[in-house]
């Protein structure tokens, strides 16, 4: 089955559930991935030294398209999969490219409240490194690019050791103007600008793509209904997963976060940030009556 797998790519900003509905999907049969959280090293070969996330279409050429191709065929058919599924946040920043790799690609669109996620991205951008999760994604690193990888964590671990910003140099996806927002904006400023233009390129880029091949949903809903949205995906997917197989694989699917970033932000904080999200929460949050189809966050 697996010469003729299905491409599944989870586009959504960071933390906004996407590890979360990658695990559901992986636990049913026939779905895999890779045995790490993310493969940017694998979507950045041979534009690694690009500086930004954000890739053109143009960006995907034939090496790279090759490539890229390629490891997931190799994924596919070690592990003999119907589907295989890619949740790299930084993906939501170059939908078009992403396409262009993979034109049979279906894409599954994650939303989630940027006040939840910037107050669950301030964390991750002030955590230790964790050695581990490197070395977990570091397996899959082009062999040409271990050089450069190797000098931007040596220089991310020194900045987070001796700047005194108490943060990292850099997490998470890179966009057109990061430096600046860096250079001038408060952290939780810099979460809130990193999800807006994350959800804004996905749902630009998304709506150029056939309805047929998009399937949009929100996280707060997914987490009150896991079942019934596993099905719906499931269905929209074309694979074939007995009913027996989707209970257990919904089984940790919580609802505690939804609504944590307004308690846990205070006042001023969360009047820094909403200038920054409201605009594209106005412009992008699913209806509950249209949250299958319509391309939004």
């Amino acid at each position: 089955m697996a010469d003729a797998y299905q491409p599944v790519i989870i586009i959504g900003a960071a933390r906004s559930g996407t590890n979360m509905l990658r695990d559901v999907l992986t636990s049913l049969p026939g779905v895999g991935t890779w045995p790490c959280d993310e493969i940017n090293y694998i979507w950045r070969h041979r534009n690694a030294r690009n500086p930004l996330d954000e890739f053109q279409p143009e960006q995907a050429t034939d090496p790279v398209r090759r490539f890229i191709r390629r490891e997931f065929d190799r994924i596919a058919h070690r592990r003999g999969l119907d589907a295989v599924v890619e949740k790299t946040c930084a993906n939501s920043l170059r939908v078009g490219f992403v396409d262009r790799v993979l034109p049979d690609a279906r894409y599954l669109f994650l939303g989630r409240d940027g006040v939840d996620v910037v107050a669950s991205a301030m964390k991750c951008w002030t955590n230790p490194i964790e050695i581990g999760y490197i070395l977990r994604k570091a397996r899959f690193v082009p062999w040409s690019d271990v050089p450069y990888y190797g000098a931007r964590y040596l220089a991310n671990r020194v900045y987070h050791l001796v700047s005194g910003k108490k943060r990292l140099a850099s997490w998470g996806p890179r966009f057109e103007g990061m430096q600046q927002v860096l250079a001038e904006r408060s952290l939780a400023e810099i979460c809130a600008a990193q999800w807006a233009r994350s959800v804004e390129l996905a749902t630009r880029a998304l709506a150029e793509i056939d309805t047929g091949r998009v399937f949009s949903l929100q996280y707060e809903q997914f987490v009150e209904s896991p079942g019934e949205h596993v099905r719906r995906i499931v269905d929209f997917l074309g694979i074939e997963v007995a009913s027996s197989a989707i209970d257990p694989a919904v089984a940790g699917v919580s609802r505690q976060s939804v609504g944590k970033g307004r308690r846990q932000l205070d006042e001023r904080t969360l009047a820094s940030i909403m200038p920054i999200l409201q605009p594209v929460l106005q412009r992008s949050m699913i209806e509950p009556e249209d949250r299958s189809r319509k391309v939004a966050a």
